[in-house]
């Protein structure tokens, strides 16, 4: 790995570690309420969901409305492996059952990608919508899920240390995915496939891999849901909430991991701090969503990330379009977007006349001037 990839790795990490550590002392110190802590367990978990259905849909390019049905799958994977274990609080069991919720949700990703992936269009879409509705009637029939009734009894084991740097280990995993060649490939395909099958890139294979990526982590959003709620209903990982994580991808910018994190908390939060006025709490909330996408259609972040090196570029870029170039047009300073490019019209129109006529707009003596000073 390049030294600066390992510097730019290692700041980011220190920042992630610093926050964390900035957290833990106000939450720590009794300032802040239970509550504001609980809705900071549940931002993580709503991020880690949000970040890798941008991998799916944002980088990838392809719609997918059922992101909340493999949540389910792996929440209650996960809530039915700690239950069975009879051994609440144990970090290790809670980890592994993490990991079976992300592998059971993979699985199915896998069972409904290799047969729709194969397709052009929106048949991923429809599937996926059609799959987050069969897994709800699912949870609601078999018995082992609680049938009709919600499943209880859950270990509320979901703290926000978990929450915090399960939301890290997402982003980092899915960030290094998107910097190998692997990530380029996929990246590629939603640019534009056809070109990507002709260089030699396996489209079916490649979607197939991102989208069971993305379910793998949404499993793994879905057991922390589950460990944090303590009580699983099938109602909640309805289609609506798979538009919420839809929206939360939009709002912070198509490809951008770090601007679904910050959707993910803005939008996650909003609603809170809007209760006080419960009747018009919806209409507020669809107010402020639909002047934010007015004024930033691409999202809080576009396609960028707000990193170190982000931010630094962002500075850089905005530094040098704001510097004069002096000397140029008689002393005055002109802004840099106002200097003519290598190769343009003036240069090209000077070259078709010096072939002309033996000489150059620049010149002031003209063809005749010159033919009249050499018969002298």
């Amino acid at each position: 790995m390049p030294k600066s990839k390992v510097i730019s790795y290692s700041i980011n990490l220190s920042v992630a570690l610093v926050v964390f550590v900035l957290f833990h002392i106000l939450f720590s110190s009794g300032i802040v309420s239970r509550t504001l802590i609980d809705l900071f367990t549940l931002c993580c978990i709503f991020a880690t969901a949000a970040v890798s259905l941008n991998l799916s849909t944002g980088l990838l390019g392809e719609l997918n409305l059922g992101h909340a049905g493999f949540m389910s799958v792996g929440a209650y994977t996960a809530a039915l492996i700690t239950l069975s274990s009879g051994r609440p609080g144990n970090i290790g069991i809670l980890l592994l059952a993490l990991v079976a919720g992300g592998l059971t949700a993979t699985f199915s990703a896998l069972v409904i990608g290799i047969p729709v992936l194969r397709l052009r269009g929106d048949y991923l879409a429809i599937t996926t919508l059609a799959f987050g509705e069969i897994v709800k009637v699912l949870m609601r029939s078999m018995k082992i899920t609680g049938g009709g009734q919600p499943l209880t009894g859950i270990a509320l084991d979901t703290t926000y240390t978990i929450g915090y740097w399960a939301l890290i280990i997402t982003l980092i995993v899915i960030y290094t995915l998107i910097r190998s060649r692997h990530g380029r490939a996929i990246i590629s395909i939603r640019e534009d496939d056809i070109a990507a099958e002709a260089c030699g890139v396996s489209v079916t294979r490649y979607k197939l891999f991102a989208f069971c990526f993305s379910a793998f982590f949404a499993g793994v959003a879905g057991g922390l849901y589950a460990h944090y709620a303590g009580v699983l209903e099938a109602s909640f990982f309805d289609y609506n909430q798979s538009v919420n994580f839809m929206v939360m991808v939009v709002f912070g910018g198509i490809g951008s991991l770090t601007g679904s994190v910050l959707s993910a908390f803005f939008l996650t939060l909003l609603p809170e701090f809007l209760r006080g006025i419960d009747a018009y709490r919806t209409l507020i909330y669809s107010v402020i969503l639909i002047l934010l996408m007015h004024y930033r259609p691409s999202g809080l972040l576009g396609q960028r990330e707000l990193s170190q090196r982000g931010i630094a570029r962002i500075f850089r870029r905005e530094r040098m379009d704001a510097q004069p170039i002096s000397g140029v047009g008689g002393g005055r300073a002109i802004e840099r977007e106002n200097v003519p490019a290598s190769g343009s019209a003036e240069r090209k129109a000077d070259s078709a006349l010096r072939d002309r006529t033996g000489t150059s707009s620049g010149t002031p003596e003209e063809p005749l001037e010159r033919r009249m000073k050499g018969r002298r």
